[in-house]
């Protein structure tokens, strides 16, 4: 049976609201919001045969846990609304979570996580439609359960979504809440008068055309691992002088490097690395933005020639990639970024890699997934078996996605949007590192 072939079945639709009556109030977007633009991802966890709880009654858990984390994450349950000046503010107005309650006739060794484009997208991890947040838990034939959420990347960034999953895990088995979001937009408050720095006119940009979310036509995903040791094997080549590259910056130089080995030389290959701006602002006690709801990132860029990249060792380039991150690792960079965003609204912005020249061999954005807690997002009946993002964003500039593999052995599993010739060079070129993800790899036998 062709992998994406399965039917799934609707066993119910609906809207879960908070639990508790909500104070209808607008929770404008902080400037750090307003360089996102519509955008949606997704993020998915599964669980093997569950032989002790029935699947109407693991949906009913889902449902009032859901229903009661709400109170505290209300701009979940609210909708984007624009205000007078034509940007977006979220109105918490308690309109609810689209809801699905579905069934797969499909065991969970039959899914092809590999390419999650035929067998997870619109099946199994549902599209956006009109709430900030749409989730769809599915029945499996093995009695394996699926739960697929979507996320308005404009309302909150993949730290904000892991901070919601793990309340909502904890609510569902009885426990407190282990981090309460703050929404205090007033954080990132402009400065006065606003000092935004030139440099950032060569990492941010005016959005002309959003990038439609979902269009296949351009770019397609697959899921990889890549083996601890290989991992160690590129922190090794990258590191040198006495200074020890990050896993993730070893990483990005190596697939930065792979994607130009078969361009042509005076094409331009472009690398962004999205950086949280979480530990750079929030330096100490009192201001700590570990529980912060909202975007705080930038994705500053590298470009290179692929003759450039061709001829350098793995550790120059890697080089390369650290002095990219150093330039927005700060919180002057932060504070800067948010007075450029404020002295051009209401005009819409957008970082300069989302918009690849078409001369360009490649362009590529890599975030770190590392904090993923699928471990955690147990909601009674044990944690899930396997978990990943899914981020089919449209437009030309790819996405990569490392986080951690679900046996706990520093295993690395790697969620890609590329081009379909680029990601077939990336297994031709090193098959070594990117190994398709497969249900034996999973232990889904």
């Amino acid at each position: 049976m062709d992998s994406g072939a399965f039917p799934v079945t609707i066993k119910r639709r609906e809207v879960v609201a908070a639990v508790l009556p909500v104070q209808e109030h607008w929770l404008p977007m902080s400037n750090l919001d307003l360089l996102l633009p519509p955008l949606h991802f997704g993020i998915f966890f599964c669980y093997k045969n569950i032989e002790r709880v029935s699947p109407e009654s693991m949906a009913a858990v889902l449902k009032k846990s859901l229903a009661q984390v709400l109170v505290y994450f209300a701009p979940f349950a609210g909708e984007i609304v624009a205000n007078g000046q034509g940007e977006p503010e979220i109105l918490c107005n308690n309109r609810g979570v689209d809801f699905t309650h579905a069934y797969a006739d499909v065991e969970l060794k039959h899914i092809d996580f590999y390419k999650p484009d035929l067998s997870l997208h619109a099946k199994l991890v549902p599209l956006h439609m009109h709430a900030l947040l749409t989730v769809q838990v599915t029945d499996l034939k093995c009695g394996g359960l699926f739960i697929g959420c979507t996320f308005d990347h404009r309302a909150a960034d993949a730290h904000s979504a892991n901070m919601f999953l793990t309340a909502w895990a904890d609510i569902a088995r009885s426990n407190p809440i282990k981090l309460l979001p703050s929404f205090r937009r007033s954080l990132f408050n402009p400065r006065r008068p606003p000092q935004p720095h030139k440099s950032l006119d060569e990492l941010y940009a005016p959005l002309l055309q959003p990038p439609t979310a979902g269009n296949h036509c351009l770019l397609t995903s697959r899921i990889y691992y890549v083996q601890s040791d290989e991992i160690d094997r590129l922190q090794s080549q990258s590191s040198h002088k006495g200074t020890r590259k990050s896993k993730i910056e070893s990483f990005s130089a190596f697939l930065w490097q792979t994607l130009a080995s078969a361009a042509d030389g005076s094409k331009a290959v472009k690398l962004g690395v999205v950086v949280d701006g979480r530990a750079r602002l929030g330096n100490n006690k009192t201001t700590s933005l570990e529980s912060y709801f909202g975007n705080v990132l930038s994705v500053p860029y590298v470009e290179a020639s692929a003759g450039e990249l061709q001829a350098a060792p793995l550790k120059a380039v890697a080089d390369m990639v650290s002095a990219c991150i150093a330039t927005a690792a700060t919180a002057q960079h932060f504070l800067a970024l948010i007075d450029w965003v404020e002295v051009r609204r209401p005009k819409a912005a957008v970082a300069r890699v989302y918009c690849k020249d078409e001369r360009d061999e490649a362009a590529v954005v890599v975030s770190s997934g590392q904090r993923f807690p699928v471990r955690m997002l147990d909601f009674g009946w044990g944690g899930p078996d396997f978990g990943s993002y899914h981020f089919p964003w449209g437009g030309e500039t790819g996405y990569v996605m490392p986080m951690p593999g679900p046996h706990g052995n520093g295993d690395w599993v790697v969620y890609m949007h590329l081009k379909e010739r680029h990601l077939d060079l990336l297994e031709a070129r090193a098959p070594h590192v990117f190994r398709p993800l497969s249900r034996n790899y999973l232990k889904f036998e």
